[in-house]
Formats: C-alpha cells, structure tokens, sequence
C-alpha cells in the first residue's frame, strides 16, 4: 500500500493545560536544566583537569555526563518553552529527530551504565589482572561499542515510525516525541510495529538491567573477603552505581517494556527519566564518591591560587 502523509508537523498537549501550573513548570523544569548543564559539565572539567582520564571508571563517567547533557537537551529545551508557548508544535522532521535523539543518547546511555558495572566487577573481584583487562584500548572499543549499539537502536525505532502513514489526527498526548504516543496517530494497523518496537526497547532495557543486578550482586558477595576499609570504599563507589541504575531503569521499565499503549502517567514519567535522572546522576556521583569529591577541591583550590595569584 502507497504510504499517504498528510501531516507536516504535530502539535503537543504539553505536561499541563493550566497556565498557573505551567508557569511554576517552567521555572521549576529551568532550574533543573541549568542544573544538569553545569553538574554535568562541572564532572567532565574535574575528570580533564584533574587527570583522571587514565582511570576508566573516571573516563566512563565523563562520557556518561556528556551523554546525559545531550540526552536531557533533546527534549528539555523545547519543552520548557512550549510550558508558555501558546502553540506547541513542532515539524514531522523534528519530530523524528527528537525521536532518534531520546532513543540514541538513551540507550547509549544504558550501555555505559553496563559498561561501567562491568569495570567495577573487574576492579573488584579481579584486582590483580585490572590494568591488564582494562586498559585503554579496550576501553575506547566498549566505549565505541555503546555508541554503535545506541545508534543501532535508535535508527530501528526511527526506521519502523518513518514507514507508516500520518493522514490525522497531528496532536500528541505528550510533551516530546517518543514511539507509542506517534504511533497512536498512524492512519493504519500498528500492531506488528509496536511489538518489534516493544522488544527493541524491552530487550535492551530489560537485558541491560538484568546484567546490572547480577553483577552488583556478586561485586557485594565478593567483598566478604575485602578488608573492612576496603568494602567502605567499595560500596560508596557500588552505591552510587546502583542508585543511579534504579533512578534510570524504573521508569525506563515502566515505559518500555510493555504492549503497545499510553498512561496518563507516561508524561511525568518522562519527564522524570529525561530531566530528573540526568540532573541526580552527577550529585549522586559526587557526594558519594570521595576521589570526585577531592579532585573537585583541588580544581577549585586551583582556580583561587589563580585568581589569587593574578591579583
């Protein structure tokens, strides 16, 4: 059947329709974004600036806050603005760019969260052999590998939506492009689609988290051997990986891995793995991590002697 489009863009319910509401939305959701922006870039200048790039737990964690700025920039900006947009549209073309951009940076962003647990598995349980099995080009090929993988992902989901035909309704019960909401609006039978889409989707996030949980759990059982200050240090790094795999995974879980159809709850859902998590990843990092903590000082201490110096 020849594919018939009639739609040029597509106009968004947004989070709320009442305005008081969506003012304090838009200053709420523009100090989280501020946020993400400069916690997120804070890490990457103490990683570059404190050195910490020979570490591939520090090198992963620099490209987990450079996905996460691009990650939450896909969707956040424009968001905010429609809270007080009175018409919030947006074209057929930029609708699927958001929709490559949420799903790539996304998924890349999964893979680096498994990628990092398996560094810590490593660093924990096989200390010894660590430099060796990490080192840096085995590093910069798992990093290559999470990009690849989000790519991949992303332009399968892309692919599946861009085939079907849009003839109206134009308006989506969301605040971003994402595949279930635009699917709804196809003018055919999305069954097929919305289960290839679903297990895309479901196996890497299910998959992913699956792998997460068996590695945390046997980083916890191999640390009854470690001395006690070593299991503190251990945790605090363990501990912010797992709050971080939770605070994304749930409402990622909720999402995805599910039959084809929408909640209302979907968009606060959304908003809370698109804006939220990428603003609780970097504080979660730092205030439980004593090295970032302490290399954050030192960037600091840096910047006064400077200032200081130049006065």
């Amino acid at each position: 059947m020849e594919k018939i489009n009639n739609v040029t863009d597509f106009i968004f319910w947004g989070l709320s329709q009442n305005p008081e509401v969506a003012k304090v939305c838009f200053v709420v959701f523009s100090l989280f974004y501020t946020v993400i922006l400069l916690a997120n870039l804070l890490i990457m200048l103490t990683v570059c600036v404190g050195n910490l790039f020979k570490s591939p737990m520090y090198f992963f964690l620099n490209y987990l806050s450079f996905v996460d700025i691009c990650y939450s920039s896909f969707t956040a900006p424009k968001m905010i603005v429609d809270l007080l947009a009175k018409s919030k549209t947006i074209s057929y073309v930029g609708c699927m760019l958001q929709l490559f951009g949420v799903h790539f940076f996304g998924c890349t962003e999964i893979f680096i969260l498994t990628v990092m647990a398996y560094d810590w598995y490593v660093a924990i349980c096989k200390p010894l052999h660590y430099m060796t099995i990490m080192d840096r080009d085995r590093c910069n090929k798992m990093l290559l590998g999470t990009w690849v993988g989000g790519f991949l992902h992303s332009i399968i989901q892309v692919t599946l939506v861009v085939q079907l035909p849009f003839c109206g309704p134009n308006e989506i019960d969301h605040c971003f492009c994402d595949v279930h909401p635009v699917l709804e609006l196809a003018c055919t039978d999305t069954y097929v689609v919305g289960v290839v889409v679903t297990a895309n989707s479901g196996t890497i996030t299910l998959g992913s988290f699956v792998i997460l949980l068996i590695s945390s759990t046997v980083i916890l059982v191999s640390l009854r051997k470690h001395s006690a200050e070593g299991r503190c240090k251990a945790l605090s790094t363990c501990g912010s990986h797992i709050a971080v795999v939770i605070i994304f995974f749930a409402p990622c879980t909720f999402m995805y891995i599910r039959p084809e159809t929408t909640f209302s709850e979907d968009k606060m859902v959304a908003v809370f793995f698109t804006i939220i998590t990428p603003m609780l990843n970097p504080l979660i990092y730092t205030l439980r991590n004593a090295e970032v903590k302490h290399a954050m000082k030192k960037l600091w201490g840096r910047k006064i002697f400077w200032e200081a110096n130049g006065k």
